[in-house]
């Protein structure tokens, strides 16, 4: 039996232009609220700092396969439900995934824009002819590295076990 909502077709990349303003005219300084965020998981964890730092990483599954759910329900793939999402609902799971990776960046180390920056280097230098220019000239010195937490801990590949149960 055919699928009775038939899913809409593949929409067209977005044209940056053409998108709404965002709700909030000021944007909010993404590495300070990626440590408020993590400030505020860290005081409701429950769990050794290792644990934590596994887990947050496992978070990151989960949030791409909400992803891969909304696809789905964007798409009508699934002809038992029809189509469930909007492709409003993928960007929002593609964000929370990137908030996911982000602070789970900062839980493994204190300085997550100094890693982010030095990758995204990384990889526009294989990717293109030429690794990417500053959007404008630094408007003061670097950011101080922010201090290590007693609760920072990354651990080398030996110390990621599975724990032994009683």
């Amino acid at each position: 039996m055919p699928d009775p909502t038939p899913a809409p077709p593949v929409p067209p990349a977005p044209d940056a232009a053409a998108r709404p303003p965002a709700a909030d005219p000021v944007p909010l300084d993404l590495w300070e609220t990626v440590d408020r965020l993590h400030g505020w998981l860290e005081s409701h964890n429950r769990h050794p700092a290792r644990e934590t730092l596994l887990l947050r990483m496992l978070k990151l599954s989960e949030e791409v396969g909400e992803v891969a759910q909304a696809v789905v329900g964007a798409t009508g793939q699934n002809p038992r439900k029809g189509t469930t999402h909007t492709w409003d609902d993928v960007e929002s799971e593609l964000c929370d995934v990137v908030i996911t990776a982000l602070v789970a960046l900062r839980t493994l180390t204190p300085t997550p824009e100094h890693a982010l920056d030095a990758r995204l280097r990384a990889v526009a230098a294989r990717s293109t002819s030429s690794p990417p220019s500053p959007s404008s000239p630094p408007s003061g010195p670097a950011p101080a590295p922010a201090p290590t937490s007693a609760a920072y801990v990354r651990p080398g590949a030996a110390e990621i076990q599975e724990r032994s149960t009683p």
